[in-house]
């Protein structure tokens, strides 16, 4: 096994994954679906409906409740949210490192984007009614790119 996919197992093993078709009651009960995909890769594949996008190199600021680049929705460690990538393996590492700042519900979906597209929930989400914290995320100067680029390059 190579030290990568090792690293995935150890992170996948502390994580309750999410199948793409709990994705839609887990936005019900107020989780926080936040899209890491690179601004090429959701061109290329499609947005997420209700989706926060959070480009992963800036991930943790993000979401630290005690980061001064931090979004609106990260106020306490126990927010719920559900890292989404193109197929489930980056999302893993990224839901392990939100673990790892003390967000111990952080989480991700088995199969990514294409797990979505392909169970139809996609549809689905498509057909939901903005959501309030998404509403507050898009007004945020924390989501924008300019604010990403003030961010520390440690």
């Amino acid at each position: 096994m190579s030290r990568i996919d090792h690293l995935l197992a150890r992170a996948r093993a502390r994580l309750c994954r999410i199948d793409a078709r709990q994705v839609p009651d887990a936005l019900r009960r107020g989780a926080v679906l936040v899209d890491i995909r690179p601004h090429a890769q959701r061109q290329r594949e499609g947005s997420v409906p209700g989706a926060l996008v959070i480009e992963r190199n800036v991930l943790e600021w993000r979401c630290d409740p005690t980061s001064d680049a931090r979004l609106p929705q990260a106020v306490v460690d126990d927010v719920e949210w559900v890292v989404l990538c193109s197929e489930g393996y980056t999302s893993s590492l990224a839901a392990a490192a939100l673990q790892d700042l003390g967000l111990y519900r952080a989480t991700d979906v088995v199969g990514g984007y294409w797990a979505l597209r392909e169970s139809g929930v996609l549809s689905e989400l498509a057909t939901r009614a903005p959501s309030q914290s998404r509403a507050a995320a898009a007004s945020s100067p924390a989501s924008t790119p300019a604010a990403a680029e003030s961010l520390p390059t440690r």
